[in-house]
């Protein structure tokens, strides 16, 4: 089963045919497909190619799920004996993808 590694959002992610991940968002209306060029690696079965820093001609295709938001963060900070307290929090915004295929 082929595989890849992509770069998005500042992170990496380990993608096959089939899955589904949550990435940072990025623009694009649901159901319309999404290329990622940011390709680090690419294994097919024996066959490994590891990019310098990416994988020329590589390319991963995505359709963009749904877009949403995560889970509350709740950030807290505290300055003891100062009566210094400060409550925030934060959702992270989402883009669902479904990898349609992978190209090398």
């Amino acid at each position: 089963m082929a595989y890849a590694v992509i770069r998005t959002g500042g992170k990496q992610y380990t993608v096959r045919e089939g899955d589904s991940l949550n990435i940072e968002r990025i623009d694009g209306d649901p159901g319309s497909t999404v290329t990622l060029t940011d390709v680090l690696m690419v294994a097919d079965g024996d066959n490994v190619t590891v990019g310098t820093p990416l994988v020329t001609g590589a390319v991963v295709t995505a359709e963009i799920v749904e877009h949403g938001k995560g889970e509350k963060i709740h950030v807290f900070h505290y300055k003891a004996k100062v009566r210094y307290s400060k409550r925030t929090c934060h959702r992270q915004q989402f883009t669902r993808l479904a990898i349609r295929g992978i190209t090398s």
